[in-house]
């Protein structure tokens, strides 16, 4: 099975939570691509933001994410931080780029999940999830969400994907439980591309 993960990340915690993922899947045999996708907000708007410095400095030479990841893959797992109940501006840039694809029907007939974080609990994690997936299904894609298959779940309470809370200062790490919820994703979904393959 070939997995991509593909995430926007602006502090970090995104880039923590999709190489989580990455290790995880990689533990169920499969083979995989972390790619993130690329910051648009011009550096000078995060100067002050030591968090958004680091993470874009720590990134900004890896492989950026692209329409031809999703190709290659069997199996997708999206991340995007919340905004204001939605992904971000980038995470929306990246997948309104894919029209051509989607035209092409390569998008179609792939798993896909989703990860997010929000400084509180209450932050949108859930709607963010959900509008994503709604972009999923224009995609034709088969939406695999961890929903409570796994005891582990009514730990960290979100039946929709896996979500962080990064805290009023954005610098919370992630929980046992959120590391735990994260692995349990990366197995189901693989796991569930690899019946679908038959």
């Amino acid at each position: 099975m070939k997995l991509a993960v593909i995430y926007y990340s602006a502090t970090g915690h995104g880039t923590t939570m999709a190489h989580r993922i990455a290790k995880a899947a990689e533990n169920v045999g499969a083979e995989v691509r972390v790619r993130h996708i690329a910051e648009t907000a011009d550096p000078s708007t995060f100067a002050d933001n030591p968090a958004w410095k680091a993470n874009y400095e720590a990134t900004k030479n890896l492989p950026e994410a692209t329409g031809d990841d999703i190709v290659w893959a069997d199996a997708i797992i999206f991340g995007s931080p919340t905004r204001f109940g939605a992904t971000s501006a980038q995470f929306q840039s990246f997948v309104d780029s894919l029209g051509g694809l989607w035209a092409e029907g390569k998008l179609a007939d792939k798993v896909y999940a989703g990860f997010t974080s929000s400084k509180s609990a209450h932050g949108g994690q859930e709607t963010t999830l959900i509008n994503l997936y709604t972009s999923l299904m224009h995609f034709g894609g088969v939406i695999v969400p961890p929903g409570y298959t796994s005891e582990l779940k009514f730990s960290d309470g979100n039946p929709y994907g896996v979500s962080h809370v990064t805290g009023p200062d954005n610098t919370d790490e992630l929980t046992s439980d959120t590391e735990a919820a994260l692995e349990h994703l990366a197995t189901r979904v693989v796991e569930t591309a690899r019946k679908l393959a038959g």
